[in-house]
């Protein structure tokens, strides 16, 4: 089964990993902690005893990550980048030393994906401002940008199908509300959101978790 996209809930992504100290050993009760860059907003959190961390709803965005443990150096990795519905896995090692020493990385993360299985595609505010958008009525129509993915194809400016999946067989949720219009050929209940007002739109085409799984077909 195909499902489609995700707009918020949808607005939230997660960063996780593992803490561990130079002869590779887990570390627990690290603090940990998560900078949104635009914001300054921090978010923070502690390893597990089995030294596994995880930062959730987080708002997209960029972020900076500062472990600080005592008799260990502190670790700072900036420019980690947290798209909606995204998991980021970030492993921590740390290095012996007095905590008023850092160790900064600016490496960035590996796009591989290791902690979910499902099949998703991101599409950045930037991308719709810099790209042809269509328009449904008078409004510039949100759901044109799904046509950068392969297979998926807008007819009747509200009609949306992924990879050949019926019609109205999509979820719509909006900042985690489900926005989804059942009724008829129009994909929002709720009249189409303006392309200004979104920041991102997140598209699951399959293997999603269960708590967005209510779609017969595809979500957005």
């Amino acid at each position: 089964m195909f499902a489609l996209s995700a707009f918020g809930q949808g607005d939230r992504g997660t960063i996780t990993g593992v803490i561990s100290d130079p002869a590779g050993s887990v570390v627990a009760c690290a603090s940990i902690e998560a900078k949104n860059s635009a914001t300054g907003v921090v978010f923070q959190s502690a390893s597990t005893a089995t030294g596994n961390y995880t930062l959730g709803q987080l708002p997209i965005g960029t972020y900076e990550i500062n472990v600080t443990v005592p008799g260990f150096k502190k670790y700072t990795r900036a420019g980690l980048t947290v798209q909606a519905l995204q998991t980021l896995r970030v492993d921590v090692p740390l290095e012996i030393g007095s905590s008023s020493e850092s160790v900064t990385v600016t490496e960035s993360a590996t796009l591989l994906k290791t902690e979910t299985g499902d099949v998703s595609h991101n599409v950045t505010s930037n991308k719709v401002n810099d790209l042809p958008v269509g328009t449904l009525g008078a409004i510039r129509n949100p759901l044109t940008a799904s046509q950068l993915i392969p297979g998926t194809n807008v007819v009747s400016g509200s009609t949306l199908r992924i990879s050949g999946t019926p019609v109205n067989s999509e979820q719509v949720r909006v900042d985690g509300l489900d926005a989804t219009y059942s009724l008829g050929m129009s994909t929002y209940s709720f009249g189409q959101p303006s392309v200004d007002a979104i920041q991102e739109i997140a598209i699951q085409t399959s293997n999603f978790a269960a708590e967005y799984g209510q779609a017969g077909g595809r979500r957005i």
